[in-house]
């Protein structure tokens, strides 16, 4: 078989069970699935003796089992070549090979074709990977020779033979290439039979294999086996806009895949009216713009320059629109053409959208905030301001004394001490804080701590004879009020009181003054 989980044992293969013909017709790239291997032979009829060989890559060819070897599909065999001989994986047997030959070879002389050696033994199989490991070595010495002589050309394979003695090197070129001196320099660096096969750029993609833009594998590299002209002709009868990067392959020329579906859309676009036929309304005339085949409609749109200009894409059906037309051909016009639109009904689901999961612009005012956002920052950055905001706020929040700010205010009022016309800084209120530290000071109820906090001084206890004296002098006093009814505690407050009253009055007379 073609992969190693697939043995053959009896000339049956052992995984595919399907009694000597593997489900998928092997583990090859091109492989073809055997419709008639269950179909038995007339009476008296033999075996079809012509085998579908399998080489490289999609390089087919047929063969003669003369010997009559029982073979399968995947079998790997050895068989003629010129010189020496080659190895193949079978593709086709039976009498699915008879109908091979008649599709593919039109002058095919059975008794012309090379034949099957035998099937390849462990060695023969050891021998042919070691030549097909030198395949990619040699395309890229090959392809530093071409350059060198000169050759406008593009080595893009190299195949050896089996037992090594050839090497074949498949080329593309635009022009004709003289390669005589090249071929010279190939013999004599590899010591092999060297012959140039010209293909072109889309048998050069089927060779080397790829992932197409619909996410699987190349048509050419898989199944697809004749390449038929594709035009843009195509692409218009499809709806398809006339872009070369999205309608072209890897090869560079048109997809294949164009012309897989054109007979529907010819089919179905018979149904519909000419689209060079302008239709006369009132409000003016309207154009085709394009023609949708699977909702069966057709968009037009008014002249510029018409009342109905302005009004955008119009979708008629084509029952309406010939209508419309038998109009125009007795001389009358329809007053407009939405006039024939259909209402489209909304179909509304049966599960409630709550988060908004249906929509398809759900994410775009997230993104729309984050534009602004970097716009708005750059605009600051441009003008010098503070983008940060956390970085402003602990600016501000960090304390007075880390900031260079005080040492100055510091400097300052040792300058205005030595300054006898300074009367020290001004408060809110516009008054002197420096005689108000002083009546703090002066006063003996408010005393500063060392963290800075007001205190009341406590009590001084008086002796006898104190109080005596101080009775004596209250009593010579004339402006000086009976007050011993009262406690000592309230005539301390009145003193106090009267005290303050007293240093206050000054400021009076001064401005009357």
């Amino acid at each position: 078989m073609g992969c190693s989980n697939c043995g053959s044992s009896n000339s049956v293969p052992n995984g595919c069970k399907s009694n000597g013909s593997c489900g998928t017709g092997g583990c090859g790239k091109l492989p073809v699935f055997d419709w008639l291997a269950n179909v038995e032979l007339p009476n008296g009829q033999s075996t079809y003796d012509i085998v579908e060989i399998r080489f490289k890559n999609s390089r087919k060819t047929f063969f003669r089992n003369i010997k009559n070897i029982p073979l399968t599909v995947g079998d790997v065999v050895v068989v003629e070549a010129s010189p020496g001989y080659d190895m193949g994986v079978v593709s086709v047997v039976g009498e699915l090979a008879r109908i091979q030959v008649r599709k593919k070879t039109s002058n095919f002389k059975a008794h012309e074709a090379r034949s099957i050696k035998n099937k390849a033994t462990k060695e023969d199989i050891e021998k042919w990977q070691f030549a097909r490991n030198k395949e990619a070595e040699t395309m890229l010495k090959a392809r530093q020779m071409a350059s060198e002589v000169g050759l406008k050309m593009k080595i893009s394979d190299v195949e050896y033979q089996a037992d090594g003695t050839k090497a074949m090197f498949y080329y593309t070129a635009e022009e004709r290439v003289d390669f005589r001196q090249l071929i010279r320099e190939l013999a004599e660096f590899f010591k092999v039979k060297v012959e140039m096969k010209q293909i072109g750029v889309r048998q050069e993609a089927a060779r080397l294999g790829g992932i197409g833009s619909c996410g699987r594998e190349l048509c050419c590299s898989t199944w697809l086996t004749d390449f038929r002209s594709v035009s843009t002709a195509s692409a218009r009868y499809q709806q398809l806009s006339l872009n070369p990067e999205k309608l072209a392959g890897q090869c560079g020329k048109l997809k294949c895949c164009l012309n897989f579906e054109l007979d529907t859309y010819v089919d179905a676009l018979k149904a519909f009216p000419r689209t060079d036929i302008k239709l006369n309304t009132a409000k003016g005339r309207a154009f085709h713009i394009k023609t949708d085949v699977f909702k069966k409609q057709m968009w037009y749109v008014y002249e510029n320059g018409s009342e109905g200009a302005g009004s955008g894409f119009i979708p008629i059906k084509p029952d309406k629109v010939r209508d419309i037309i038998k109009m125009n051909k007795d001389g009358k016009k329809p007053h407009d053409l939405k006039d024939f639109m259909e209402a489209v009904e909304v179909k509304i689901p049966d599960y409630t959208n709550v988060v908004g999961q249906d929509s398809l612009n759900r994410f775009e005012h997230v993104f729309k905030r984050k534009k602004n956002k970097k716009s708005n920052n750059k605009t600051k950055q441009s003008k010098g301001e503070n983008t940060n905001p956390q970085q402003g706020r602990s600016q501000n929040n960090k304390p007075k004394n880390n900031q260079p700010e005080p040492k100055k205010q510091v400097d300052n009022e040792k300058a205005n001490r030595n300054n006898p016309n300074y009367k020290g800084p001004k408060n809110t209120k516009g008054k002197n804080t420096n005689t108000d530290k002083k009546k703090q000071n002066n006063n003996p109820k408010t005393q500063q701590n060392q963290k800075g906090k007001q205190v009341k001084s406590p009590k001084k206890q008086l002796t006898a004879l104190q109080i005596a004296n101080n009775a004596k002098a209250n009593k010579n006093n004339p402006n000086q009020k009976n007050k011993g009814d009262k406690k000592p505690k309230k005539k301390q407050v009145n003193q106090n009181k009267k005290s303050d009253n007293s240093e206050q009055k000054p400021k009076t007379n001064d401005k009357k003054e």
